[in-house]
Protein backbone atom coordinates (compact mmCIF):
# COMPACT_ATOMS: atom_id res chain seq x y z
CA UNK A 1 0.00 0.00 0.00
CA UNK A 2 1.40 3.37 -1.00
CA UNK A 3 1.10 6.06 1.69
CA UNK A 4 0.14 9.50 0.30
CA UNK A 5 2.71 12.26 0.82
CA UNK A 6 0.15 14.51 2.50
CA UNK A 7 -0.49 11.72 5.00
CA UNK A 8 3.20 11.54 5.85
CA UNK A 9 3.32 15.28 6.46
CA UNK A 10 0.12 15.72 8.47
CA UNK A 11 -0.96 12.36 9.97
CA UNK A 12 -2.70 14.03 12.92
CA UNK A 13 -5.26 15.69 10.59
CA UNK A 14 -6.46 12.35 9.29
CA UNK A 15 -6.34 10.05 12.30
CA UNK A 16 -7.92 10.37 15.72
CA UNK A 17 -6.32 9.04 18.88
CA UNK A 18 -8.12 5.70 18.40
CA UNK A 19 -7.74 5.00 14.67
CA UNK A 20 -7.16 1.38 13.68
CA UNK A 21 -5.80 0.34 10.30
CA UNK A 22 -6.75 -2.98 8.70
CA UNK A 23 -5.04 -4.83 5.86
CA UNK A 24 -2.12 -2.38 5.95
CA UNK A 25 1.14 -3.75 4.62
CA UNK A 26 4.45 -1.97 4.46
CA UNK A 27 7.39 -2.90 2.28
CA UNK A 28 9.95 -1.74 4.82
CA UNK A 29 10.24 -0.32 8.31
CA UNK A 30 11.35 3.00 6.85
CA UNK A 31 7.74 3.84 5.95
CA UNK A 32 6.84 4.09 9.58
CA UNK A 33 10.10 5.75 10.54
CA UNK A 34 9.27 8.45 8.04
CA UNK A 35 5.91 9.10 9.71
CA UNK A 36 7.44 9.23 13.15
CA UNK A 37 10.29 11.53 12.21
CA UNK A 38 8.12 14.08 10.41
CA UNK A 39 5.98 14.87 13.45
CA UNK A 40 7.15 17.70 15.76
CA UNK A 41 9.09 16.82 18.88
CA UNK A 42 7.18 18.98 21.31
CA UNK A 43 4.27 17.95 23.42
CA UNK A 44 1.93 15.09 24.20
CA UNK A 45 2.41 11.64 22.72
CA UNK A 46 -0.74 9.71 21.78
CA UNK A 47 -0.26 6.21 20.40
CA UNK A 48 -1.86 5.01 17.21
CA UNK A 49 -2.00 1.26 16.87
CA UNK A 50 -1.68 -0.14 13.37
CA UNK A 51 -3.05 -3.67 13.04
CA UNK A 52 -2.71 -6.18 10.21
CA UNK A 53 -2.44 -9.91 9.85
CA UNK A 54 1.31 -9.94 10.19
CA UNK A 55 2.15 -6.43 11.36
CA UNK A 56 1.61 -4.47 14.56
CA UNK A 57 3.25 -1.11 14.96
CA UNK A 58 2.88 2.03 17.02
CA UNK A 59 2.69 5.47 15.53
CA UNK A 60 3.71 8.23 17.91
CA UNK A 61 1.87 11.48 17.35
CA UNK A 62 3.17 14.54 19.13
CA UNK A 63 1.09 17.66 18.78
CA UNK A 64 2.63 21.08 18.41
CA UNK A 65 2.00 23.98 20.82
CA UNK A 66 -0.05 25.73 18.12
CA UNK A 67 -2.48 22.80 18.05
CA UNK A 68 -2.81 22.90 21.84
CA UNK A 69 -3.88 26.54 21.55
CA UNK A 70 -6.74 25.71 19.19
CA UNK A 71 -10.08 26.78 20.58
CA UNK A 72 -8.65 29.68 22.57
CA UNK A 73 -9.84 33.21 21.93
CA UNK A 74 -7.56 35.97 20.68
CA UNK A 75 -7.64 37.53 24.13
CA UNK A 76 -6.49 34.28 25.76
CA UNK A 77 -3.73 33.84 23.17
CA UNK A 78 -2.62 37.40 23.82
CA UNK A 79 -2.54 36.70 27.55
CA UNK A 80 -0.37 33.63 26.99
CA UNK A 81 2.07 35.54 24.79
CA UNK A 82 2.29 38.43 27.26
CA UNK A 83 2.91 36.19 30.26
CA UNK A 84 5.40 34.04 28.38
CA UNK A 85 7.44 36.97 27.07
CA UNK A 86 7.42 38.70 30.45
CA UNK A 87 8.36 35.47 32.20
CA UNK A 88 11.42 34.69 30.09
CA UNK A 89 12.52 38.32 30.45
CA UNK A 90 12.49 38.00 34.25
CA UNK A 91 9.49 40.17 35.14
CA UNK A 92 8.26 39.22 38.61
CA UNK A 93 4.74 40.56 37.95
CA UNK A 94 4.31 38.17 35.01
CA UNK A 95 5.63 35.27 37.12
CA UNK A 96 3.12 36.07 39.87
CA UNK A 97 0.26 36.28 37.36
CA UNK A 98 1.31 33.01 35.72
CA UNK A 99 1.34 31.16 39.06
CA UNK A 100 -2.09 32.60 39.86
CA UNK A 101 -3.29 31.27 36.52
CA UNK A 102 -2.09 27.71 37.13
CA UNK A 103 -3.61 27.74 40.64
CA UNK A 104 -7.04 28.53 39.22
CA UNK A 105 -9.66 25.78 39.33
CA UNK A 106 -11.76 27.16 36.47
CA UNK A 107 -11.82 24.84 33.47
CA UNK A 108 -11.11 27.56 30.93
CA UNK A 109 -8.21 29.03 32.88
CA UNK A 110 -6.76 25.57 33.45
CA UNK A 111 -6.64 25.04 29.69
CA UNK A 112 -4.92 28.41 29.18
CA UNK A 113 -2.47 27.55 31.96
CA UNK A 114 -1.55 24.23 30.33
CA UNK A 115 -0.78 25.93 27.01
CA UNK A 116 1.43 28.44 28.84
CA UNK A 117 3.18 25.65 30.72
CA UNK A 118 3.93 23.79 27.50
CA UNK A 119 5.53 26.90 26.00
CA UNK A 120 7.63 27.40 29.13
CA UNK A 121 8.56 23.72 29.11
CA UNK A 122 9.77 23.94 25.51
CA UNK A 123 11.81 27.03 26.37
CA UNK A 124 13.16 25.30 29.48
CA UNK A 125 14.23 22.28 27.42
CA UNK A 126 16.04 24.47 24.91
CA UNK A 127 17.90 26.30 27.67
CA UNK A 128 19.00 23.01 29.23
CA UNK A 129 20.40 21.90 25.87
CA UNK A 130 22.44 25.11 25.73
CA UNK A 131 23.62 24.31 29.26
CA UNK A 132 25.01 20.94 28.07
CA UNK A 133 22.03 19.05 29.46
CA UNK A 134 22.60 20.21 33.04
CA UNK A 135 19.68 21.45 35.17
CA UNK A 136 19.21 25.21 35.14
CA UNK A 137 18.16 25.47 38.78
CA UNK A 138 18.79 23.80 42.11
CA UNK A 139 15.52 22.72 43.72
CA UNK A 140 15.60 22.53 47.51
CA UNK A 141 12.80 21.42 49.81
CA UNK A 142 12.67 22.71 53.39
CA UNK A 143 10.58 21.13 56.07
CA UNK A 144 10.35 20.99 59.82
CA UNK A 145 8.01 21.36 62.79
CA UNK A 146 6.40 24.72 63.59
CA UNK A 147 8.78 26.97 65.51
CA UNK A 148 11.94 25.48 64.01
CA UNK A 149 12.82 28.84 62.44
CA UNK A 150 12.31 27.94 58.77
CA UNK A 151 11.18 31.40 57.67
CA UNK A 152 14.00 33.12 59.54
CA UNK A 153 16.48 30.70 58.02
CA UNK A 154 15.13 31.27 54.49
CA UNK A 155 15.54 35.04 54.82
CA UNK A 156 19.12 34.76 56.10
CA UNK A 157 19.99 32.06 53.57
CA UNK A 158 18.28 33.84 50.67
CA UNK A 159 20.04 37.15 51.36
CA UNK A 160 23.39 35.37 51.35
CA UNK A 161 22.62 33.77 47.98
CA UNK A 162 21.43 37.01 46.33
CA UNK A 163 24.58 38.77 47.52
CA UNK A 164 26.56 36.07 45.72
CA UNK A 165 24.73 36.72 42.47
CA UNK A 166 22.04 34.03 42.61
CA UNK A 167 18.34 34.54 41.89
CA UNK A 168 16.24 32.93 44.61
CA UNK A 169 12.60 31.90 44.44
CA UNK A 170 10.72 30.88 47.59
CA UNK A 171 7.47 28.91 47.37
CA UNK A 172 6.02 28.96 50.88
CA UNK A 173 3.04 26.65 51.43
CA UNK A 174 0.62 27.53 54.24
CA UNK A 175 -1.95 25.12 55.68
CA UNK A 176 -5.58 25.78 54.86
CA UNK A 177 -8.16 25.70 57.64
CA UNK A 178 -10.32 22.58 57.63
CA UNK A 179 -13.17 24.69 59.03
CA UNK A 180 -13.18 27.86 56.95
CA UNK A 181 -10.89 26.77 54.11
CA UNK A 182 -8.78 29.92 54.42
CA UNK A 183 -5.05 30.41 54.91
CA UNK A 184 -3.08 33.09 56.74
CA UNK A 185 -0.29 33.26 54.11
CA UNK A 186 1.94 35.09 56.59
CA UNK A 187 5.34 33.70 55.67
CA UNK A 188 6.12 36.65 53.42
CA UNK A 189 5.64 39.10 56.30
CA UNK A 190 8.46 37.37 58.19
CA UNK A 191 10.88 37.81 55.29
CA UNK A 192 10.82 41.61 55.09
CA UNK A 193 14.39 42.05 53.87
CA UNK A 194 14.27 39.24 51.32
CA UNK A 195 10.88 40.31 49.93
CA UNK A 196 12.37 43.71 49.00
CA UNK A 197 15.31 42.11 47.18
CA UNK A 198 14.91 42.40 43.39
CA UNK A 199 16.77 39.11 42.89
CA UNK A 200 14.31 37.20 45.09
CA UNK A 201 10.69 36.20 44.67
CA UNK A 202 8.46 34.92 47.48
CA UNK A 203 5.15 33.26 46.75
CA UNK A 204 2.90 31.98 49.59
CA UNK A 205 0.27 29.44 48.52
CA UNK A 206 -2.51 27.61 50.41
CA UNK A 207 -2.68 23.82 50.57
CA UNK A 208 -6.48 23.77 50.10
CA UNK A 209 -6.65 20.51 52.02
CA UNK A 210 -3.95 18.75 50.00
CA UNK A 211 -2.27 16.04 52.09
CA UNK A 212 1.50 16.18 52.02
CA UNK A 213 2.06 19.84 52.74
CA UNK A 214 2.28 20.92 49.11
CA UNK A 215 -0.28 22.09 46.61
CA UNK A 216 -1.04 20.23 43.38
CA UNK A 217 0.40 23.16 41.44
CA UNK A 218 3.66 23.49 43.35
CA UNK A 219 5.52 21.37 40.80
CA UNK A 220 4.24 23.59 37.98
CA UNK A 221 5.15 26.74 39.93
CA UNK A 222 8.72 25.43 40.21
CA UNK A 223 8.86 25.13 36.42
CA UNK A 224 7.60 28.71 35.99
CA UNK A 225 10.19 30.02 38.46
CA UNK A 226 12.97 28.29 36.55
CA UNK A 227 11.62 29.72 33.31
CA UNK A 228 11.82 33.16 34.94
CA UNK A 229 15.56 32.76 35.47
CA UNK A 230 15.65 31.78 39.16
CA UNK A 231 18.50 29.31 39.67
CA UNK A 232 17.72 28.43 43.31
CA UNK A 233 14.15 27.39 44.13
CA UNK A 234 13.27 26.88 47.80
CA UNK A 235 10.03 25.08 48.68
CA UNK A 236 8.99 25.57 52.30
CA UNK A 237 6.33 23.11 53.35
CA UNK A 238 3.87 22.80 56.18
CA UNK A 239 5.42 21.31 59.30
CA UNK A 240 2.94 18.51 59.90
CA UNK A 241 5.28 15.62 60.52
CA UNK A 242 5.20 12.31 58.67
CA UNK A 243 2.70 13.34 55.95
CA UNK A 244 4.88 16.06 54.38
CA UNK A 245 7.25 13.73 52.53
CA UNK A 246 5.48 14.64 49.26
CA UNK A 247 7.87 17.56 48.81
CA UNK A 248 10.74 15.10 48.41
CA UNK A 249 9.16 13.99 45.11
CA UNK A 250 9.62 17.41 43.49
CA UNK A 251 13.03 18.69 44.66
CA UNK A 252 16.67 17.77 44.14
CA UNK A 253 17.62 18.02 47.82
CA UNK A 254 15.41 17.70 50.88
CA UNK A 255 16.50 19.52 54.06
CA UNK A 256 14.97 18.99 57.47
CA UNK A 257 15.19 21.97 59.84
CA UNK A 258 14.81 21.09 63.51
CA UNK A 259 14.89 23.06 66.78
CA UNK A 260 17.31 21.99 69.53
CA UNK A 261 14.49 20.40 71.53
CA UNK A 262 13.38 17.97 68.84
CA UNK A 263 13.39 14.77 70.87
CA UNK A 264 15.94 11.95 71.08
CA UNK A 265 17.29 9.73 68.30
CA UNK A 266 14.44 7.21 68.70
CA UNK A 267 11.90 9.96 68.09
CA UNK A 268 13.87 10.92 64.99
CA UNK A 269 13.69 7.40 63.58
CA UNK A 270 9.96 7.17 64.35
CA UNK A 271 9.35 10.20 62.18
CA UNK A 272 9.27 8.81 58.64
CA UNK A 273 10.34 12.17 57.30
CA UNK A 274 13.89 11.68 58.60
CA UNK A 275 14.43 8.91 56.05
CA UNK A 276 13.84 11.35 53.20
CA UNK A 277 16.26 14.01 54.46
CA UNK A 278 19.50 14.61 52.58
CA UNK A 279 20.62 17.15 55.18
CA UNK A 280 19.46 17.80 58.74
CA UNK A 281 20.02 21.32 60.08
CA UNK A 282 19.72 21.97 63.81
CA UNK A 283 18.65 25.61 63.93
CA UNK A 284 18.82 28.12 66.82
CA UNK A 285 22.28 26.88 67.85
CA UNK A 286 23.15 30.10 69.69
CA UNK A 287 23.15 31.47 73.22
CA UNK A 288 21.87 29.08 75.85
CA UNK A 289 20.77 26.58 73.20
CA UNK A 290 24.28 25.72 71.99
CA UNK A 291 24.64 22.78 74.39
CA UNK A 292 21.19 21.27 73.58
CA UNK A 293 21.93 21.76 69.88
CA UNK A 294 25.20 19.82 70.18
CA UNK A 295 23.41 17.03 72.03
CA UNK A 296 20.62 16.72 69.47
CA UNK A 297 23.17 16.82 66.65
CA UNK A 298 25.06 13.86 68.14
CA UNK A 299 21.82 11.94 68.65
CA UNK A 300 20.66 12.47 65.09
CA UNK A 301 24.07 11.51 63.71
CA UNK A 302 23.73 8.17 65.47
CA UNK A 303 20.13 7.84 64.26
CA UNK A 304 21.09 8.45 60.62
CA UNK A 305 23.56 5.57 60.73
CA UNK A 306 20.68 3.15 61.30
CA UNK A 307 18.78 4.24 58.22
CA UNK A 308 19.08 2.63 54.81
CA UNK A 309 21.41 4.43 52.40
CA UNK A 310 19.41 5.94 49.51
CA UNK A 311 22.30 7.26 47.40
CA UNK A 312 25.54 5.66 46.28
CA UNK A 313 27.52 8.90 46.45
CA UNK A 314 25.98 10.82 49.34
CA UNK A 315 25.37 10.09 53.00
CA UNK A 316 23.03 12.48 54.86
CA UNK A 317 24.77 14.90 57.21
CA UNK A 318 23.68 16.69 60.39
CA UNK A 319 24.89 20.25 60.98
CA UNK A 320 24.28 23.11 63.41
CA UNK A 321 23.23 26.54 62.20
CA UNK A 322 21.93 29.80 63.62
CA UNK A 323 19.66 31.87 61.40
CA UNK A 324 19.79 34.64 64.01
CA UNK A 325 23.56 35.12 63.97
CA UNK A 326 24.24 33.64 60.52
CA UNK A 327 26.66 31.05 61.91
CA UNK A 328 26.94 27.90 59.81
CA UNK A 329 24.83 29.26 56.90
CA UNK A 330 27.78 29.54 54.50
CA UNK A 331 29.04 26.07 55.43
CA UNK A 332 25.55 24.72 54.84
CA UNK A 333 25.53 26.11 51.28
CA UNK A 334 28.92 24.49 50.66
CA UNK A 335 27.50 21.11 51.65
CA UNK A 336 24.46 21.69 49.44
CA UNK A 337 26.64 22.47 46.41
CA UNK A 338 28.74 19.40 47.21
CA UNK A 339 25.59 17.30 47.19
CA UNK A 340 24.45 18.79 43.87
CA UNK A 341 27.83 18.26 42.18
CA UNK A 342 28.12 14.66 43.37
CA UNK A 343 24.57 13.77 42.32
CA UNK A 344 25.02 15.49 38.96
CA UNK A 345 28.33 13.76 38.21
CA UNK A 346 26.97 10.33 39.12
CA UNK A 347 23.82 10.84 37.04
CA UNK A 348 21.52 10.30 40.02
CA UNK A 349 20.15 13.85 39.86
CA UNK A 350 18.86 13.51 36.29
CA UNK A 351 17.43 10.06 37.02
CA UNK A 352 15.74 11.42 40.15
CA UNK A 353 14.06 14.25 38.23
CA UNK A 354 12.74 11.86 35.60
CA UNK A 355 11.31 9.58 38.26
CA UNK A 356 9.68 12.55 39.98
CA UNK A 357 7.85 13.53 36.79
CA UNK A 358 6.36 10.05 36.58
CA UNK A 359 5.30 10.13 40.25
CA UNK A 360 3.56 13.48 39.86
CA UNK A 361 1.83 12.37 36.69
CA UNK A 362 0.17 9.52 38.59
CA UNK A 363 -0.59 11.79 41.55
CA UNK A 364 -2.49 14.16 39.27
CA UNK A 365 -4.26 11.22 37.61
CA UNK A 366 -5.46 9.97 41.01
CA UNK A 367 -6.67 13.42 42.00
CA UNK A 368 -8.49 14.03 38.72
CA UNK A 369 -10.01 10.54 38.78
CA UNK A 370 -11.48 11.25 42.22
CA UNK A 371 -13.04 14.48 40.92
CA UNK A 372 -14.40 12.63 37.90
CA UNK A 373 -15.82 9.91 40.17
CA UNK A 374 -17.65 12.40 42.39
CA UNK A 375 -19.18 14.25 39.44
CA UNK A 376 -20.15 11.16 37.41
CA UNK A 377 -23.88 10.90 36.72
CA UNK A 378 -24.04 7.26 37.84
CA UNK A 379 -22.85 8.01 41.39
CA UNK A 380 -23.47 11.74 41.88
CA UNK A 381 -27.01 11.27 43.24
CA UNK A 382 -26.15 8.13 45.21
CA UNK A 383 -23.29 9.62 47.21
CA UNK A 384 -25.47 11.66 49.66
CA UNK A 385 -27.80 8.70 50.24
CA UNK A 386 -25.00 6.25 50.97
CA UNK A 387 -23.17 8.80 53.13
CA UNK A 388 -26.31 9.18 55.24
CA UNK A 389 -26.59 5.41 55.64
CA UNK A 390 -22.94 5.20 56.69
CA UNK A 391 -23.45 7.98 59.25
CA UNK A 392 -26.52 6.24 60.69
CA UNK A 393 -24.71 2.90 60.88
CA UNK A 394 -26.95 1.07 58.41
CA UNK A 395 -24.07 0.42 55.99
CA UNK A 396 -20.40 -0.13 56.65
CA UNK A 397 -17.97 2.26 54.89
CA UNK A 398 -16.50 -0.64 52.92
CA UNK A 399 -19.87 -1.82 51.59
CA UNK A 400 -20.90 1.73 50.66
CA UNK A 401 -17.65 2.20 48.79
CA UNK A 402 -18.19 -1.08 46.91
CA UNK A 403 -21.71 -0.01 45.89
CA UNK A 404 -20.48 3.33 44.59
CA UNK A 405 -17.62 1.74 42.67
CA UNK A 406 -19.97 -0.83 41.14
CA UNK A 407 -22.38 1.92 40.08
CA UNK A 408 -19.50 3.90 38.60
CA UNK A 409 -18.23 0.86 36.70
CA UNK A 410 -21.69 0.01 35.32
CA UNK A 411 -22.15 3.62 34.20
CA UNK A 412 -19.00 3.68 32.09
Amino acid sequence: MKIPSVLLRFPHRYFSKRTYFKNLTCISRSDFLCIESLTPVHLHCSKHLCLSKCLSRELCHQSAPEQEAEGLSDREKGLIDRLYNGLVQGHRACLAEAITLIESTQTRKKKVAQVLLQKVLSYHREQEKLNQGKPLAFRVGLSGPPGAGKSTFIECFGKMLTERGHKVSVLAVDPSSSTSGGSLLGDKTRMTELSRDMNAYIRPSPTRGTLGGVTRTTNEAILLCEGGGYNVVLVETVGVGQSEFAVADMVDMFILVLPPAGGDELQGIKRGIIEMADLVAINKADGDLIVPARRIQAEYVSAMKLLRKRSKVWRPKVIRISAKTGEGISDMWDKMTEFRDLMLTSGELIAKRRKQQKVWMWNLIQENMLEHFRSHLAVKDKIPLLEEKVLSGVLSPGLAADLLLKAFKDGL
